[in-house]
């Protein structure tokens, strides 16, 4: 938020964030500290409140203030140890605070928790707990300290409007303009259409961490490094960033790193699905089809993630036209958007004018006499394409189905043409097995009593090698999907 007030918005409206000394062991707070004194967040102020008590234990510091001081002091911050309970003290703080260039303010305030509470004040096994027969005696006790309660506060007004903004109606720039049989890596295709939807539209924004050169998020930075967030290797911070970037609905941010990254995320967006954000996440490097970089930097958990996410809108686009599309419907879409795309490149299954829709499916290749459903997404439903031809050479006909949107899927489309054909189907993607495309399906079809589904997917944790290796080790290639397919013909 601070940074949308003073680099975008470039109003003097001013950030106010309170931390418990509890959740100050967390390393996103330390994270975050590291963003805002690196930008020079001078209309940001923090305030630590340092009350001794965790929930069931003192904190590790306790009521030492002058180590919170030193440490945010080598954060870049203005630090300033106060008595959180002096209002005088507190509010000359903030004035000063306010006059302070360049570098965040910090707040060190040494309270005690249930302050003027007898029987309660700096004592432990009170958190979260009612008073109970005590309670009205300690409530006229607190009410006997109350002074100068005729004195009627009101805010200021603010100084200045922050610019009223528009957000809706993103389009891309110019329509996908691929040639068939090109190769087009979707997570580049990614690229490709963020720019082109920061070309209609000022507050498309992208933030990244670290690795821009692989997501293709450098492609909006170089057109417009004003509307580049750089938030290095701190993911927790960059969901963080990204979530008060669109509060208020003030950017349209679209964040990208690798998706197995995104799993050191799930708390902050969690939470931002519990606050209503609207933000846009997508994921490269997503499976074994990666190759040599290895299992440390494979996403086979990112769909189950996002899938449990309830607010969440989860893309896996196949192509670069569907990739381009995927991006300006994220844009447009309300919740957490989550893009899944692929490091290899990848040949085109659509033309460039298709057009596409959230929750619904396309029936990439089919004939009237089909016997099995291959269901795939990404690099998978490029193997499965291959994996329905060699079957045609044997006599058996697959029809291929790309889900386009995993959550919402298109159950619809699914059941139809599972029935076309004979009730048999096989999904095989490039993740582990739990909370994937499979287990979507599954749910799906679980009350057809005539659907037999069979599910191709990462068995194990996966080793480094070459990615169409790696695709036929851990059975995605085609000639193991030809292969679950006449297992399913022969069930």
């Amino acid at each position: 938020m601070a940074y949308v007030g003073k680099y975008f918005d470039q109003a003097p409206y001013r950030v106010y964030c309170l931390v418990g000394d509890g959740e100050a062991a967390e390393g996103s707070i330390w994270e975050s500290l590291h963003f805002a004194s690196h930008y020079k967040l001078d209309n940001l102020v923090v305030i630590f409140d340092v009350n001794r008590l965790g929930q069931s234990e003192p904190t590790s510091l306790q009521h030492h203030v002058e180590v919170y001081d030193a440490r945010l002091k080598s954060f870049g911050f203005h630090s300033l140890v106060v008595d959180g309970h002096d209002v005088t003290e507190l509010v000359k703080a903030f004035d000063e605070a306010a006059t302070v260039s360049g570098k965040p303010t910090a707040l060190v305030a040494k309270t005690f928790k249930g302050k003027g509470f007898p029987g309660i004040e700096d004592l432990e096994n009170w958190h979260g707990k009612a008073l109970g027969a005590d309670g009205e005696k300690v409530i006229k006790h607190l009410q006997s300290q109350i002074k100068n309660n005729t004195i009627s506060l009101k805010p200021k007004p603010p100084l200045a409007e922050a610019p009223r903004v528009h957000i809706g109606d993103i389009t891309l720039s110019s329509p996908p303009a691929y040639k068939q049989g090109e190769q087009v890596a979707t997570r580049l295709a990614y690229g490709t259409a963020l720019k082109k939807i920061a070309d209609t539209n000022l507050r498309v924004i992208a933030l990244d961490g670290d690795t821009k050169n692989s997501t293709f998020s450098d492609k909006l930075r170089n057109a417009y490094p004003d509307r580049y967030i750089e938030c290095f290797i701190a993911e927790q911070n960059l969901v963080g960033v990204a979530t008060g970037a669109a509060c208020r609905d003030r950017t349209v941010a679209f964040v990208s790193t690798f998706a197995a990254f995104f799993s050191r995320t799930f708390d902050q967006i969690r939470m931002g699905a519990i606050s209503q954000s609207n933000i846009n996440l997508a994921g490269s490097h997503c499976g074994v089809s990666i190759g040599e970089d290895g299992p440390s930097q494979m996403g086979l958990e990112d769909l189950a993630l996002f899938r449990a996410v309830p607010t969440a809108t989860v893309f896996y686009p196949s192509d670069a036209v569907s990739t381009e599309r995927a991006v300006e419907l994220a844009a447009n879409t309300k919740g957490i958007c989550y893009i899944r795309t692929s490091r290899p490149n990848t040949s085109m299954l659509y033309p460039n004018d298709e057009v596409f829709k959230v929750g619904q499916a396309k029936v990439v290749r089919q004939s009237p006499k089909d016997q099995v459903l291959l269901i795939g997404a990404g690099i998978t439903l490029h193997e499965s394409v291959a994996a329905a031809e060699a079957l045609k050479a044997e006599g058996i006909n697959a029809r291929v189905l790309d889900p386009f949107t995993i959550k919402p899927l298109d159950e619809a489309a699914v059941l139809a043409n599972a029935r076309a054909c004979g009730g048999r189907v096989v999904v095989v993607e490039d993740h582990y097995q739990a909370g994937g495309i499979g287990e979507a399906v599954l749910s799906a079809v679980a009350l057809q009593r005539d659907v037999v589904v069979k599910h191709v997917f990462v068995t194990e944790v996966p080793r480094s090698g070459p990615p169409a290796a790696l695709l036929d080790k851990y059975g995605l290639s085609a000639p193991h999907i030809a292969s679950a397919a006449r297992a399913v013909l022969k069930a």
